[in-house]
C-alpha cells in the first residue's frame, strides 16, 4: 500500500473525472491520501474530497500563494474550523501553510503574518503542519524554533542537507514526489538517497509537479506507485521495504492519519451530506504557481 501525503484532489483540474481519478488511485494501490486546503474558501472542498476517498484525510490552512487575497479575519475562521474538525477522524493537521520566496510578487511580511498565526493554531491544538517550502527553508525554521508545532511534513523539499536535518530534528518528514523522477534533479535525488529512510514520505502534489513521464501534463495520485519505484531504485531497496517505511513515517508525523487510512468513502461525514456535493473546487493558485 501507498500513502499520498499531499494531493489537491479538490482542484478544478479534477472536476471532469474526479471519481475516475479516485478509482485509478485506489486500483494502483494508494490506500491513503491527504488533501490540504489552500484558503478558507476551500475548507469544505478539501474535507469533501477527502471523504470521497478510501483512506482519505484532509488538513486546513492558508497557503502562502493565497495570502494576497486572504484577510486577517481568516485566522479566526481557521481557528473555529480547526476546533470543529478536531472531532473528525479524517482531519490530520494544519496545512498547506508556509512561505514562498520564489514568487517575487508576494509580500514577505504578509506571508510571515499568516505563517506565524497558523503555527500558533497548530501549537494550541497540538497538531502537525504541512509546510510549503520554496526558497524559504531558513525563515521557516526560524519560526518553528519559536512556536514548536508537533512536527509534520516539509512538502516538496529542495533545500540543503543541513536544512533537511534541521527539519527532521524538529519532528518533520520530507516529502518526495515528481521532482525526484528527473535525472537533472541532482540535489533532490541526493537527499532522497542520503536522508534516513525514516525521514521520507511520498507525495504527488497532484495535479501539480508531474513526474518525468507525464511532464507538463496533469499529475494524479495514481502516479505515486511509479514514483515509489524510482525512489526504491535510487535507494537500492525493495518496494515492500519502501512501502512499509513511508507509510509508517506518514502515520508517525500525522498521528491522526492512521485512523483515517482505515475509513471508507463517506465515513465521518455529517448526516444528510454527500461527499462530492460539498466540493467547490480549488481553481489553482492566483499566481499560477504549483500549490
Amino acid at each position: 500500500m501507498w500513502i499520498d501525503t499531499h494531493c489537491h484532489l479538490d482542484a478544478a483540474e479534477f472536476d471532469a473525472d474526479r471519481a475516475t481519478v479516485i478509482a485509478n488511485a485506489t486500483a494502483a494501490g494508494v490506500a491513503g491520501l491527504v488533501v490540504p486546503a489552500v484558503e478558507c474558501a476551500t475548507f469544505d472542498a478539501a474535507r469533501a474530497a477527502a471523504r470521497a476517498v478510501p483512506g482519505g484525510a484532509y488538513a486546513l490552512g492558508i497557503h502562502p500563494l493565497y495570502t494576497p487575497r486572504a484577510r486577517e479575519e481568516d485566522i479566526a475562521t481557521l481557528r473555529v474550523a480547526v476546533e470543529r474538525a478536531m472531532g473528525d477522524p479524517r482531519f490530520v493537521g494544519i496545512g498547506e501553510i508556509g512561505l514562498d520566496y520564489f514568487v517575487k510578487t508576494l509580500d514577505t511580511e504578509r506571508q510571515q503574518f499568516f505563517y506565524v498565526e497558523q503555527l500558533k493554531i497548530a501549537r494550541d491544538f497540538d497538531l502537525p503542519v504541512i509546510l510549503h517550502v520554496r526558497r524559504s527553508q531558513d525563515a521557516l525554521l526560524k519560526q518553528l524554533r519559536i512556536f514548536t508545532p508537533r512536527g509534520g511534513i516539509a512538502h516538496a523539499f529542495n533545500g540543503s542537507r543541513q536544512q533537511a536535518d534541521m527539519f527532521v530534528e524538529r519532528g518533520f518528514c520530507l516529502g518526495f514526489g515528481g521532482q525526484m523522477t528527473f535525472d537533472r534533479a541532482l540535489q533532490i535525488r541526493r537527499l532522497a538517497v542520503e536522508m534516513p529512510l525514516s525521514s521520507i514520505v511520498l507525495e504527488t502534489d497532484a495535479p501539480d509537479i508531474a513526474p518525468e513521464w507525464i511532464y507538463k501534463q496533469r499529475n494524479s495520485p495514481a502516479e505515486l506507485p511509479r514514483m515509489a519505484k524510482v525512489l526504491a531504485a535510487l535507494r537500492g531497496v525493495t518496494l515492500e521495504v519502501l512501502s512499509e517505511a513511508t507509510c509508517a513515517n506518514a502515520w508517525r508525523v500525522l498521528p491522526r492519519l492512521s485512523g483515517a487510512t482505515a475509513m471508507k468513502p463517506g465515513d465521518g461525514l455529517a448526516a444528510n451530506s454527500s461527499p462530492m456535493s460539498l466540493i467547490s473546487p480549488n481553481s489553482g493558485s492566483p499566481s499560477g504557481q504549483s500549490r
